[in-house]
């Protein structure tokens, strides 16, 4: 085997890596509402998850990983280049994995990519149409679930508004699995395309898939799309209960009809946005839905003290993640390591 095969084998597993870490990272956003309003118990709910992301590959198409691969300019993307921004990713999911604050995974390997590619050739490497488009997004994708959530509570307490409260939540429990179920579909489908992406990238960057042609993403191989949603599917299993108390607990106390409006605003919004091609925080999306159904029946039964921490952490992702992805790539250049 030569160094270069080796190279690429070890930025295929460290890539299968993130996406395993993004399953159980951001579990919490499938299941956590599921599990507050006691619908499914932790361990079932994530097996529920688990096989929703593995199968998202059925209904979606690979809009996102193009989208992804395309980030930064083609001619800078070497293995050293793709590793550092896969660095800066994993180590700020796993620091706020410890502090259990759900932040965005797709937001930290966007962070760790500009990082990389800020340090090697400046601002000019970066595909500013491709980041202008996903930071709107970052904006537009909670806003959105938090607009569903209030149209859809609205309209279920409408319909629902004289039926007494034990029926309506028997009802909610079922339909919860259904929104669950979408939700987890539109995690796997968005989420897995970005591990795609990467990998891509460095099948591009090593000559073994050929580069995308009139505006598009490169084709993804089958055993890269199985793969990526394998990872995240077992990443899910591995679920984070300590973002799930934060997600479904904390924020606001949910009932069945509140978990049921929150997904199904989150599968929606994930769903539009998958369609689209952009990669979006599955993470922002049920937190702005969430906050959308908590404020429908009390504006101060959401938490906002714990809302704002979760902004915060939000908005120090990108900065976060490019910052440890700089800082990999000057020890890559330090240790003489071909970056």
């Amino acid at each position: 085997m030569t160094a270069a095969n080796a190279g690429l084998i070890a930025i295929i597993l460290l890539a299968l890596g993130f996406d395993y870490i993004n399953g159980f990272h951001d579990a919490a956003n499938s299941i956590a509402t599921v599990v507050s309003t006691r619908v499914l118990s932790p361990k079932v709910a994530v097996w529920w998850a688990a096989a929703f992301n593995f199968i998202a590959f059925l209904v979606f198409n690979e809009e996102v990983a193009g989208s992804i691969s395309k980030g930064i300019s083609p001619g800078i993307i070497t293995l050293g280049v793709v590793a550092a921004a896969l660095v800066g990713a994993i180590v700020w999911d796993i620091l706020t994995w410890w502090l259990a604050l759900p932040t965005s995974s797709s937001h930290a390997l966007l962070g760790g990519m500009a990082g990389v590619a800020i340090a090697k050739a400046g601002f000019g490497a970066l595909d500013l149409h491709f980041f202008a488009r996903t930071g709107l997004f970052i904006v537009v994708s909670p806003v959105l679930g938090m607009l569903l959530g209030v149209v859809l509570m609205n309209v279920v307490m409408r319909i629902f508004g004289d039926t007494p409260q034990r029926k309506v939540d028997g009802g909610f429990r079922k339909m919860q699995l259904l929104s669950a179920a979408l939700y987890s579909l539109g995690h796997g489908g968005n989420d897995a395309q970005k591990t795609m992406g990467i990998i891509c990238a460095a099948l591009v960057a090593t000559g073994n898939l050929a580069a995308g042609t009139h505006g598009k993403g490169p084709h993804v191989p089958i055993w890269v799309v199985l793969a990526c949603h394998t990872a995240i599917g077992l990443g899910t299993l591995s679920g984070g209960w300590r973002i799930v108390k934060t997600m479904g607990m904390k924020i606001t106390k949910l009932q069945p009809v509140g978990g049921f409006c929150a997904e199904t605003a989150g599968a929606i919004t994930l769903f539009l946005a998958t369609g689209l091609g952009i990669p979006v925080s599955t993470t922002h999306t049920i937190t702005g839905a969430i906050v959308g159904v908590g404020s429908v029946r009390k504006f101060s039964a959401v938490r906002w003290g714990v809302a704002g921490r979760i902004v915060w952490a939000w908005v120090l992702t990108v900065p976060g993640a490019a910052a440890i992805s700089a800082l990999t790539f000057y020890l890559l250049k330090l240790a003489k390591i071909p970056v």
